[in-house]
């Protein structure tokens, strides 16, 4: 029986920061899927690259990679090009990069998609939405979350509601 496993592929150790918030976000959510990391250079370990997604190939697990890799991103386009499923591009350097990132981890040629989530966290989330197509406690999971989520907002509304009310706007936590 396959068991639903993101696996996150770094092209580096020093994305280990980054990358481990994508592990943090599900457990602290509850939300039931395997998460393992692997260091793979597109550049300068390509025959490891190729073994290890030939080894993920074979488990019969469903998978969703999703890639942290730094400056040029040809470790995304390669994962996409070569497997069958979903990849997820979260480079931990959007922010300093910014549309040369979007660039560098998206323009792929015709046929080899690669989706591009800036957040680590949101990358969880549309990997976690991809397995809950096919399994219900997933779904269950997704579904706490979002009212989760809901209950926040719902809980500032009123937190804004009485501090206006008796003109203590310093009050709120921000």
């Amino acid at each position: 029986m396959s068991k639903e496993k993101i696996v996150v592929l770094m092209g580096s150790p020093r994305d280990l920061p980054f990358a481990s918030k994508i592990k943090s976000f599900l457990k602290k959510e509850d939300i039931k899927v395997t998460c393992v990391y692997n260091v793979a250079s597109a550049h300068r370990t390509p025959e490891k690259l190729l073994n290890d997604l030939k080894e993920n190939e074979k488990s019969g697990d469903s998978i969703v990679y999703i890639t942290v890799a730094g400056l040029s991103d040809a470790l995304s386009g390669v994962v996409a090009g070569y497997t069958r499923y979903p990849v997820i591009a979260c480079p931990p350097d959007s922010d300093t990069h910014g549309a040369a990132k979007l660039f560098s981890s998206t323009a792929m040629p015709k046929g080899i998609p690669v989706a591009y989530v800036e957040k680590p966290e949101n990358a969880a989330l549309v990997a976690a939405r991809v397995f809950a197509l096919s399994n219900a406690d997933i779904q269950k999971s997704l579904e706490k979350f979002k009212q989760k989520m809901a209950k926040a907002v719902y809980d500032g509304a009123e937190e804004v509601k009485k501090a206006i009310q008796k003109k203590d706007v310093n009050r709120l936590t921000v």
